[in-house]
């Protein structure tokens, strides 16, 4: 005979960390694929663990060692500014989760620390304060623990693993995103957020550099959000007529 359910079980709460769980270990997964692309790209392992545990954005470190696998040390002026460029964005997430995470300065110094797109997009697909908050936290936490151990064995084994991408880690955070945010496309609103987001995006790709693309698609998004082109209107209803005038 089965005991009592848990007082958590099926609360905000308890879907907030198994989507915390679920996109944590799909990112961490993916600290693998960095560590050894930045081994390759001519830093040694003890800089990549350094650069991947002070930086923690997935985004802007692997611009650096994109630039400086093409461009060699020479090229750690525009790896540096392409990095900061990218992780811009992170600012605009601060703005957004502030009210979430709560409490006083040395929280808001952590979160700060943690305050990614995953630790972000969980947080805010949450119903409920308490829900968002365990969202954040469970995620970032997640996140900063398993990015860093899986880049330190990337860099470990390095050449060994050959082309990291024919394992498929690098499609594993965006299929994590994708499950995310699927659940919440069920108005034509939020669709059409998405579609014009992601459109604009692909086609600035080959235009703009790194990083920019992704800060006028969200951008747009926010534009495209606010106006609610496509969202239900209420109708406007009448005032009721008095009963004298009706006579």
């Amino acid at each position: 005979m089965a005991g009592p359910a848990s007082p958590e079980a099926g609360t905000p709460e308890r879907a907030a960390t198994r989507s915390a769980v679920a996109v944590g270990v799909a990112t961490a997964a993916y600290g693998i694929s960095f560590g050894a692309l930045s081994v390759a790209s001519g830093l040694d392992i003890w800089q990549t663990s350094v650069l991947s545990l002070l930086m923690f954005s997935g985004g802007s470190q692997f611009a650096i060692i994109g630039v400086l696998a093409s461009g060699g040390a020479g090229a750690g002026a525009s790896a540096i500014a392409g990095a900061a460029l990218l992780g811009a964005r992170n600012t605009l997430y601060g703005i957004r989760v502030k009210p979430i995470i709560g409490g006083g300065f040395w929280r808001k110094v952590a979160a700060a620390w943690l305050t990614i797109d995953e630790s972000t997009a969980v947080s805010t697909a949450q119903p409920t304060l308490g829900s968002q908050r365990r969202g954040f936290w469970v995620t970032g936490l997640i996140v900063f623990v398993g990015w860093n151990l899986t880049t330190l064995i990337g860099a470990l084994l390095g050449d060994a693993l050959g082309d990291v991408r024919q394992y498929g880690l690098d499609a594993a955070a965006g299929a994590a995103f994708v499950g995310l945010l699927w659940p919440r496309l069920r108005a034509l609103q939020p669709v059409a957020v998405a579609v014009v987001a992601a459109v604009v995006a692909a086609v600035l790709v080959p235009v703009l550099p790194p990083g920019l693309p992704v800060l006028v698609a969200a951008l747009v998004a926010v534009v495209v959000g606010l106006l609610d082109l496509l969202g239900k209107r209420e109708p406007v209803l009448e005032p009721p007529v008095p009963e004298e005038e009706t006579a």
